[in-house]
């Protein structure tokens, strides 16, 4: 039997007992089992159930905002490709789901099937709808869960929040919930359950408690309904090789594991005479960061030969080296960061469950894009090579053999050292741009990023419009020069090292604007950059001068105008200046609108206001008039190659 599969042209039927061993459903992720399909072509195997799941699911249960959308049957994108994770397991694998067209709110194919038995329901007890199971056979699901306030295993009638998955609670306990108790925290007055709407701090925990709350109304004194009841031992052996033992506290404390205060419950450990959070005694042994190359590992303290300081290479503050961090696994590497610091955006790091898994992922993440080695020199370098961006072969030079200014074609900047170039085409790389690895773990997302060639773009970091080759990282879109950059770096223009702060919403030091999307800034100074400023060349050519002129950080107070618009500049901002013609210019005037596009680059129809795809020129032969305005065009037009039509536009007017 075969059948159509959306993500596969043919699959064929295979018969019970001869699935092979361990081998697991591409739509699942469980074990093979019972009936399935292979695919003839390639490794790929669907159970029957979900090779037949229904493309569509409308009125979901779990999903009441959107149910006239309704949810779609998706396969998960490859793994360069940002994914949302389910909103009941939270997991991010790589197999089917459904997702709302509307939202993004998406069920991982598993999850997805327990609305034959999902009841929804209002409950004062939290600030979030609460989804009613009833059969213990469909909570397979949750197994690795326990109930949020008695922590015994799911095994009975649950209700469970998509919103927010901490809490999952057994029905009996929800029924049984006590209106007064007597908690050993408070031991002046009873604490009594409020369920109505009230903003303040969990005394115990220091979050945000969710509506229904135990409280003293003469103490002001509140705890979250979850923490009146906290496990008294906790033991996972994957966290931490021994159990933690709950223990009560009237006063402050500080914990071993991420160095902040806590007070009232604490966990000690007493063969490691350590004492954490309530948090803290589950938190990943080792994780992924997407901010260093190399795993990291959690550890209680560091062992040094010599008494050095040590800075968090996140928020540049000092690390104790006696309490809490998080360190690199490699010899040598001296990475080192606070425990929140690096678990406060859980987008940057996965966790990992085996060490071996370290140099599996470190290996995965640098595939390079050089395809072969063709000749290598007597130092061993690569002096012919095979890219996967070019048909021809590429040779290793260290000049131009012609005076002019060659932009290299996969980060558009000038080339001024070692390159490769192509014999048969005029095609040129840099040699750092073309040893970048084609599939890389950036620092930006966690997931790889792909190099791709994409024409033409705007990226998303730099806000600039470029030809060449783009790094794409999860939805994201990054250009060759902003992929290079370091999220630890040292600026020309700046005495200090800057480092990245995706929340800095105040003005870049470099144009004066505001950074909308974060900035590189200093820990100890008010300086900071965003990633237009950064990735400026260095130098470059102008018609105003006949020398290079080079970005300049430092004030002039004497020569505040520029030589091209003639308008007045910020004296404190970056501008380009030649010292021996005694030029200085805006960047904006200097660079104009595209500086990173390559001639003959083809604008697509929704970059501009015309019905024709248009193709982008730096210079123009003769004098032509704009088709717009009319005016005579000399510098950067896009022109239309269309028999019929072949109109000449400014670059100004196309928007």
């Amino acid at each position: 039997m075969e059948i159509k599969n959306e993500s596969h042209n043919k699959l064929v039927q295979q018969i019970t007992h001869c699935f092979p061993l361990k081998t697991y459903c591409d739509g699942c992720g469980e074990l093979l089992s019972a009936l399935y399909f292979i695919c003839i072509h390639c490794n790929y195997h669907l159970h029957k159930q979900c090779a037949e799941a229904p493309l569509s699911l409308p009125n979901h249960p779990l999903h009441p905002q959107h149910s006239d959308v309704g949810f779609f049957l998706r396969q998960r994108p490859r793994s360069f490709d940002w994914v949302y994770g389910c909103a009941l397991c939270k997991e991010r694998h790589n197999m089917f789901f459904y997702e709302c067209n509307t939202c993004y709110f998406s069920l991982d194919i598993k999850c997805a099937k327990l609305s034959s038995s999902c009841k929804f329901h209002k409950h004062d007890i939290h600030k979030h709808p609460l989804t009613f199971i009833e059969s213990s056979t469909v909570i397979d699901v949750l197994i690795r869960f326990n109930c949020s306030w008695c922590h015994e295993p799911l095994t009975d009638a649950i209700y469970f929040c998509s919103d927010c998955l901490s809490f999952i609670i057994h029905k009996k306990c929800l029924d049984e919930l006590p209106t007064k108790i007597d908690h050993l925290t408070h031991r002046l007055h009873p604490l009594i359950l409020n369920r109505g709407d009230s903003d303040g701090l969990c005394n115990l925990c220091q979050k945000q408690h969710s509506r229904p709350f135990y409280g003293c109304s003469l103490c002001q004194f509140k705890i979250n309904v979850e923490c009146a009841w906290p496990r008294s031992i906790v033991e996972d052996k994957s966290r931490h090789q021994h159990p933690f033992s709950m223990l009560w506290r009237q006063g402050s404390f500080i914990c071993d594991a991420c160095d902040t205060e806590g007070n009232y419950i604490s966990y000690i450990c007493l063969k490691c005479c350590i004492i954490v959070h309530k948090k803290c005694t589950s938190l990943p042994r080792i994780i992924k960061f997407s901010r260093h190359d190399h795993c990291i590992f959690h550890k209680y303290f560091l062992q040094t030969q010599y008494l050095t300081r040590q800075d968090c290479m996140i928020c540049f503050n000092e690390v104790k080296l006696d309490r809490g961090n998080y360190s690199c696994w490699k010899p040598g590497c001296n990475y080192v960061v606070h425990v929140n610091c690096v678990l406060e955006d859980d987008e940057l790091y996965k966790v990992i469950e085996e060490e071996k898994q370290c140099e599996e992922l470190y290996e995965k993440s640098m595939q390079s894009s050089i395809i072969r080695f063709i000749e290598m020199n007597e130092a061993r370098k690569a002096t012919t090579i095979q890219h996967f961006s070019h048909q021809h072969c590429l040779v290793l030079a260290d000049k131009m053999e012609e005076e002019i200014d060659r932009k290299c074609d996969e980060c558009m900047l000038s080339i001024s050292t070692l390159f490769y170039y192509c014999l048969e085409c005029p095609f040129f790389l840099h040699k750092t741009c073309a040893e970048l690895p084609r599939i890389k773990q950036h620092w930006f997302r966690q997931g790889n990023a792909i190099l791709l060639f994409k024409g033409f773009l705007e990226c998303n970091f730099c806000d600039q419009r470029c030809s060449g080759f783009f790094y794409y990282i999860g939805g994201w879109e990054m250009c060759l020069r902003c992929a290079k950059v370091a999220d630890i770096m040292k600026c020309e223009g700046h005495q200090h090292f800057l480092f990245i702060d995706f929340k800095y919403r105040e003005k870049c030091n470099g144009c004066g604007k505001r950074c909308s999307n974060g900035a590189f800034r200093c820990g100890k100074c008010r300086f900071a950059l965003d990633f237009g400023c950064l990735t400026l060349p260095h130098s470059t050519l102008h018609k105003i001068d006949e020398h290079k002129l080079k970005l300049t950080y430092d004030d002039d107070k004497e020569q505040i105008y520029c030589d091209i618009c003639e308008r007045q500049r910020d004296p404190s901002l970056w501008y380009y200046s030649c010292s021996i013609c005694d030029t200085s210019a805006h960047p904006e005037c200097v660079l104009r609108q595209f500086p990173f596009v390559n001639d003959g680059v083809t604008f697509p129809s929704y970059y501009h206001n015309h019905h024709h795809d248009l193709k982008f020129f730096r210079k123009v032969e003769g004098y032509l008039e704009c088709f717009h305005c009319g005016k005579l065009c000399q510098e950067e037009i896009l022109k239309c190659e269309e028999s019929t039509c072949d109109n000449i536009i400014h670059c100004e007017c196309s928007d």
